[in-house]
């Protein structure tokens, strides 16, 4: 077994060590910014699969997104134009909202993937593998100059990213798939 399964079965197994290691680190967490840069993935096995690389050009960012929220906020003192309401995408994951504020805040970086860190009873943590389109290391690889492309800009606006391609009900194609999107 290779390195990167038995860094894969540490995570499934999780024995008590681990999962008080974990309950510290997310209190930490809890504590940093909304959006923070990070120097190394947290599971670097499942960031290595989908397509991290510790060369320029790629970077980490964590992301926090508040759960829960689906109901609408009451509006206590009459319907005005002031009063905005919270607009919420029910169709969109927790994920791909962690990816779009992400990108946001690194406009010149596109977003390749991102993963599942953490949650408690507030929060859900995602790491979003983000790359410097601009960057030689990125559009020289052949396996990466496909997002420097002008075509594939703001991706993760548009609905193009894993998650938000499961969320729009792109995973199943063919016979069996007609209701699904």
């Amino acid at each position: 077994m290779g390195l990167y399964q038995h860094l894969k079965t540490t995570f499934e197994k999780q024995p008590k060590d681990i999962l008080v290691m974990h309950r510290s680190r997310l209190i930490a967490w809890r504590k940093e910014p909304v959006t923070i840069r990070i120097e190394k993935p947290t599971k670097l096995n499942r960031a290595r699969a989908l397509g991290y690389k510790a060369k320029p050009g790629f970077i980490i960012v964590r992301q926090r997104v508040l759960r829960g929220g689906r109901m609408r906020p009451r509006i206590r003192a009459g319907r005005r134009s002031k009063h905005m309401r919270h607009k919420k995408i029910l169709s969109m994951s927790y994920q791909t909202v962690a990816e779009q504020r992400a990108a946001s805040k690194y406009p010149n970086m596109e977003v390749l993937n991102s993963y599942f860190v953490g949650k408690d009873g507030e929060s859900f943590w995602y790491e979003i593998i983000m790359l410097d389109k601009s960057h030689p290391a990125v559009f020289k690889d052949p396996h990466y100059s496909w997002v420097a492309s002008p075509a594939n800009r703001g991706r993760v606006f548009r609905g193009l990213t894993s998650s938000a391609r499961k969320s729009r009900g792109l995973r199943n194609k063919g016979f069996g798939a007609e209701k699904v999107r």
